[in-house]
């Protein structure tokens, strides 16, 4: 089976693997930080920051929810990099955000952060930090789930089918599962552009 047909098998698999009562949870995290007028910020690195910085928009204008990523001012995500040290990124802008009970972290990540090992620190520290001041902690991660599925109070694990394409499958999914949430009945408040353009699609019945 060559790459293309590979790729495209495991992306079904893990659609139809998904757990479903977990998007549901993080549904309902999400709602639930809107109904109590808190914040929602978004951390991941790498892929994920983008990802991140995707979902937030979507948040935000879909959805009615007061959504942030820190990696998207890139000035002060470099100069906390400079000046402090990689691993205290996120919790520095957390605390200046004034981080509390209201409010939900949403970590997006392939391995969820291992302290132990030293991987993805930031986002570690960046947990620790959201349950220590009392606000609510949820995940879409990959592998295993790492410290955010350890701690999260939902967390959708994207299942890791080969070991060759734990990322990008992951980094895929986190996508697809992002916009599952924002064009959910019990998050969505706005229509997207062209489901709200009059008219039936291409290629549907006239």
């Amino acid at each position: 089976m060559g790459h293309v047909a590979q790729f495209l098998k495991e992306s079904a698999a893990i659609a139809l693997a998904l757990d479903h009562t977990a998007i549901e949870a993080l549904v309902t995290e999400l709602a639930q930080a809107r109904q109590r007028a808190g914040r929602v910020f978004v951390l991941g690195v790498g892929g994920s920051a983008a990802n991140a910085s995707h979902l937030v928009r979507d948040l935000r204008k879909l959805c009615g929810v007061e959504a942030y990523a820190p990696t998207d001012n890139v000035a002060e995500l470099s100069a906390r990099t400079n000046d402090e040290g990689w691993p205290t990124t996120f919790t520095g802008w957390l605390e200046v955000s004034r981080l509390g009970p209201l409010d939900l972290v949403l970590v997006l990540s392939v391995g969820g952060g291992d302290e132990a090992r030293n991987i993805s620190p930031n986002l570690v520290a960046g947990v620790m930090l959201a349950k220590r001041l009392g606000a609510r902690v949820a995940g879409i991660v990959g592998r295993d789930g790492g410290y955010t599925l350890k701690m999260a109070d939902a967390c959708v694990v994207i299942p890791a089918l080969t070991q060759e394409r734990i990322t990008p499958h992951t980094e895929a999914f986190q996508a697809i599962v992002a916009h599952l949430l924002v064009s959910h009945p019990s998050l969505q408040r706005q229509t997207a552009k062209w489901e709200s353009e009059a008219g039936p699609a291409e290629g549907a019945d006239r």
